[in-house]
């Protein structure tokens, strides 16, 4: 099959699947693995170039709806008659079943069952590992720093705090995306803070950025050291890779509990 990508985490879902040679066009912010760097770039996943994708002749597009504004691509395919999926996952379950349904699309079932089977244990695992620790302290994430925003209770990143023995700041708002303020943060004080800045390079952001904010220093975070920036593809794109951000969080929490993090992981190890 000829298959193109329109958003990076369906990028990864092939990739994992096995399916890095039938990838024939990537949106601009696919940037893993290195070896579809060599493919058509369609354009940012808000505004793919519908002409150039069907110049590909695929016979499948992955499509997404993990950002708002992407409904427009979706909208354009559908103009052109051409042949896509949707995938939408909020959950780390909804990943599982992206692979399934994904597998089923071409053709690959017991393949992807196979994955997904490896991707659950691993999960099992650190759930099993998080249950036996009492002690769970709160996680600031920021997804944005102007205007604030963090994950709410409806998201992936909510439930790997919860499996790494922490609990997101925001776990009781019922959206995927909470919109808040600084002044806010200072209140909840929360006693780590995480940056992952969505489609920002990670060596881009710097500590600096959160202390030189209003009472910053006062924070439990910045006294006790805790204040980390992580690789935003570890944590913010829906696919089998947010287990390497799952393997890093949990050692940062509770490096008694879990295996030391090493920036050589695999997305899963086979």
């Amino acid at each position: 099959m000829r298959i193109v990508s329109i958003c990076p985490s369906n990028t990864e879902l092939l990739v994992y699947l096995g399916l890095t040679e039938q990838i024939v066009g990537i949106d601009n912010y696919s940037d893993w693995p290195a070896s579809i760097q060599h493919l058509p770039k369609l354009g940012p996943d808000l505004d793919i170039d519908i002409d150039q994708v069907e110049s590909l002749k695929p016979d499948l597009i992955l499509a997404s709806l993990s950002v708002p504004g992407m409904e427009k691509n979706i909208e354009r395919l559908e103009e052109r008659g051409l042949p896509y999926i949707i995938l939408d996952p909020q959950s780390l379950d909804d990943i599982a079943d992206d692979l399934l349904k994904l597998g089923q699309a071409v053709q690959i079932e017991a393949h992807a069952k196979k994955i997904v089977n490896r991707y659950r244990y691993i999960l099992e695992t650190y759930r099993k590992l998080g249950k036996t620790i009492n002690d769970q302290p709160t996680i600031y994430w920021e997804w944005w720093p102007r205007p604030v925003f963090s994950p709410g209770g409806v998201n992936w990143l909510t439930e790997m705090t919860d499996i790494a023995g922490g609990r997101n700041l925001f776990a009781e708002k019922h959206t995927a995306s909470y919109k808040t303020d600084w002044e806010n943060i200072v209140t909840l004080d929360p006693d780590y803070i995480c940056l992952i800045w969505v489609g920002v390079s990670h060596h881009k952001v710097k500590k600096e950025f959160v202390l030189q904010r209003q009472a910053a220093r006062q924070l439990k975070a910045v006294r006790r050291d805790q204040v980390h920036i992580l690789e935003e593809p570890y944590f913010c794109r829906p696919s089998p890779r947010l287990l390497i951000g799952l393997k890093r969080i949990a050692a940062i929490l509770h490096p008694e509990v879990f295996p030391a993090f090493t920036p050589t992981d695999d997305i899963l190890e086979h």
